[in-house]
């Protein structure tokens, strides 16, 4: 009986933990997809005619263009947004992250909302007056995307002519660019011919107007991250590292991160060496730092709110090699250096009694804590039924075992030999 209800709780519990690890990988296939979700961008307006599509009018009841849609844009291949309420939407990208901005065809240009009086039409004399593009032959549809970076030098607009025509497909997804970091402005700018007059199938006087979609959006790389590599081997320095020969910053093109860095110094004070600030400032991406000194490097990301903070210690002075390396003062190393202690190579302090005190590793806690966070999201992110069911099969081992308490407890109490010899040597 005892093995038997062993063997039971034993098959309950694997129960209870498959159905656990099957909410857990329903909930993160489920993240999946949604970090795959798309985000829409722009409507039609009506601009007029022939105005450079300058004007920016809603399109109202009676219109030709009411109540149906061309197309749709739509951003894919990002992490998150930044603030989902902003006027323009900032995507922002973690590594191998593709961010694509797409156009979906909604129409048959030929026969727009059904109606074979509704068409593209071409327009030979088209013009933006917004970005400055003269007198162009759009035929049928313009997309025009223009791009400012971190320089905040505005590209030449790319303008994509015959878009409606010769690019997109109807009901099918079209990739317009692949976004790296930077500031994007897209407008498609297209006129409607409608010819509800036709005799002999010859066009009497027919009626042109002209709509545009226009949006912005930015990207941004998701992450609070600086690379130190050392000047000569071009190794990486980790946070507390220490180098005699200086290092470089590397900032991985994440161009829209603040970096600081500090650089600390001993001099001679009232009660002996104390750590001086020589400079904080901005740092630079590719910039070198090759005198002797503590540098401490903050980089912090506007969007996501990180913070990640490394120390790196250039030169061969024992005190500062050691207040790098382990975070501790320079009153404290002096005096485990006062009680016989020795520093290693890397920084790390050998006691008297030849313990060894450590290099820490403070830096990058926003790391630790997304960690932390990630690890705590994967459980408030379990659906409740995962719970409910989970629960209930615990409920259920309870009761089971209460059942089999209670029956032995009914049985003549003896003592069965067998029970405590079956395993034993006669």
């Amino acid at each position: 009986m005892r093995k038997n209800m062993g063997r039971l709780i034993t098959a309950l519990f694997a129960a209870v933990s498959l159905i656990m690890s099957f909410g857990i990988g329903v909930n993160a296939v489920d993240q999946t997809q949604n970090n795959d979700t798309v985000y829409y961008l722009g409507e039609s307006v009506k601009t007029g005619w022939d105005n450079g599509y300058v004007g920016s009018e809603k399109i109202k009841e009676g219109d030709l263009h009411f109540n149906w849609k061309i197309g749709e844009f739509f951003v894919t291949g990002f992490t998150s947004v930044a603030d989902k309420d902003a006027e323009i939407p900032v995507f922002l990208k973690n590594v191998n992250d593709k961010v694509k901005l797409v156009f979906r065809l909604e129409q048959n240009i030929d026969k727009l909302n059904g109606n074979e009086q509704l068409t593209i039409s071409e327009d030979s004399n088209g013009r933006d007056e917004y970005f400055s593009i003269p007198k162009t032959d759009f035929q049928r549809g313009a997309l025009i995307i223009r791009k400012t970076d971190y320089t905040n030098s505005k590209n030449d607009p790319v303008v994509y002519t015959d878009y409606l025509h010769a690019t997109a497909s109807k009901d099918a997804d079209t990739q317009v660019e692949l976004c790296e970091e930077g500031d994007y402005e897209v407008a498609l700018d297209y006129e409607i011919k409608n010819d509800p007059r036709k005799v002999f199938d010859i066009s009497i006087i027919p009626e042109f107007s002209n709509y545009r979609i226009f949006f912005r959006f930015s990207v941004r790389n998701g992450n609070c991250m600086v690379y130190p590599f050392d000047v000569k081997n071009k190794s990486e320095l980790s946070n507390t590292a220490v180098t005699e020969n200086g290092f470089y910053l590397d900032l991985a093109n994440s161009r829209y991160l603040n970096i600081n860095i500090k650089k600390e110094v001993l001099n001679e004070g009232a009660n002996g060496l104390i750590e001086d600030v020589r400079f904080n400032r901005p740092a630079k991406d590719g910039e070198q730092y090759t005198d002797e000194g503590i540098y401490t490097i903050t980089v912090s990301n506007q969007y996501t709110g990180q913070l990640t903070t490394k120390k790196i210690y250039v030169g061969t002075d024992d005190v500062l090699k050691a207040v790098a390396a382990t975070g501790l003062s320079v009153k404290e190393v002096k005096d485990y250096l006062n009680d016989g202690a020795t520093v290693e190579k890397d920084g790390a302090i050998r006691l008297s009694s030849n313990e060894v005190k450590s290099a820490v590793n403070s830096g990058s806690t926003s790391e630790a804590k997304a960690t932390a966070d990630s690890a705590l999201n994967i459980f408030s992110n379990i659906p409740l039924m995962w719970w409910i069911i989970c629960g209930t099969g615990l409920l259920l081992i309870l009761v089971i075992a209460v059942i089999i308490v209670a029956k032995k407890k009914r049985k003549k109490k003896y003592v069965n030999i067998e029970a405590f010899t079956e395993d034993k040597e006669v």
